[in-house]
């Protein structure tokens, strides 16, 4: 009974491989006429069997889509070029230049709604593949993907513009850079929609939308980038009391590079945190020797992380314990703020 199964399974894997009809988008004409270029993209590519059916059928489907695709980027780059034409004659859209290396890596993803059929010729020893997909299909999903994404810009704007009014920098930033990413997206879809659907309208492709945010971005970042907000975050001990020497001083030096201070670190570029503690050394006739034993942390609210850490051990004297040891702090200060400059103003 096994033996017999066994059989049938083997007949129905061979009726499925040799026993296919030979479909008609074999032909070039008859491909023509039952998938025309009006209303389809198609790719199609065939190979010998040379490393088993299997192998060469999964690399005929491989090349049919390839096919496919190399097509529709010939579409998106004889339109980025005249665009480009057109943009040299009448200076508009030059916003499109930094996207348009991101846009057209995105044809490289796979086109929504393609099918693949293969055909094994068992005479000819030959696979072959076709890929198509519906124009109609595709245009539909790219309309409602391009709407999606120009309301998701226009919502991470919104809160930006709502945040860079409160002073929240580092936040309004993070909604700009959320927002950034979507406009290979968008150029994508446009440029896309209008090589395919030749009646699409600027406003059918939402552009005016779409460089009007652009432009909003571009300026906001400009905005949020003049001018540093630190927020300082400071514990010093001199000797048991609780003192503000190196916070005052510290702020007093890195405005003159032009830093703010503000009163939360989410307003903030950057989050400095200073320890100071001190401790007497040594004593010489009616000097006294303190250290301000300092730690030091910059942390980048923008790229989220610790850019700047050091511990800091300055040396300082006086004719008592406490102005030593001020004295140790001031003279710490000169040095923090050479160490952070080149971080905070960059």
């Amino acid at each position: 009974m096994k033996r017999f199964l066994t059989i049938l399974v083997l007949l129905f894997i061979s009726l499925a491989f040799f026993g296919q009809t030979k479909p008609d988008w074999i032909e070039n004409d008859s491909r023509n006429d039952k998938f025309p270029a009006s209303v389809f993209l198609s790719g199609f590519a065939q190979r010998v069997v040379e490393k088993g059916i299997s192998n060469e059928t999964e690399q005929a489907k491989l090349d049919a889509q390839a096919d496919l695709v190399k097509q529709v980027r010939l579409m998106l780059k004889s339109k980025t070029q005249s665009q480009s034409s057109a943009q040299s004659i009448n200076g508009k859209y030059s916003e499109r230049e930094s996207f348009d290396n991101q846009s057209s890596a995105e044809a490289n993803a796979e086109i929504v709604g393609m099918k693949t059929e293969t055909y094994f010729d068992k005479k000819a020893n030959l696979v072959y593949a076709f890929a198509y997909a519906n124009k109609y299909e595709i245009i539909g999903y790219y309309k409602s993907n391009l709407s999606l994404n120009v309301n998701q810009i226009a919502s991470f704007v919104k809160t930006a513009q709502d945040l860079a009014a409160n002073s929240e920098k580092a936040k309004a930033r993070q909604q700009l850079e959320m927002a950034k990413p979507l406009f290979p997206k968008v150029r994508y879809a446009q440029d896309l929609l209008t090589a395919l659907d030749g009646n699409a309208t600027p406003d059918d492709l939402l552009q005016p939308q779409t460089e009007q945010y652009y432009n909003i971005v571009t300026q906001l970042f400009a905005n949020l980038a003049q001018g540093v907000y630190v927020f300082v975050e400071s514990h010093e001990d001199l000797f048991g009391q609780k003192v503000d020497i190196v916070a005052n001083q510290l702020k007093a030096e890195l405005a003159k590079s032009g830093c703010s201070f503000v009163e939360t670190p989410e307003q903030a570029d950057f989050k400095l945190k200073i320890n100071v503690s001190t401790r007497q050394s040594s004593s010489d006739a009616n000097i006294v020797f303190c250290y301000a034993d300092t730690q030091v942390e910059l942390f980048d609210n923008h790229k989220q992380k610790a850019v700047y850490n050091n511990e800091i051990d300055q040396k300082g004297g006086g004719v008592s314990q406490d102005k030593a040891g001020r004295k140790a702090m001031s003279d710490v200060v000169s040095i923090i703020s050479e160490k952070l400059k080149p971080w905070i103003e960059n």
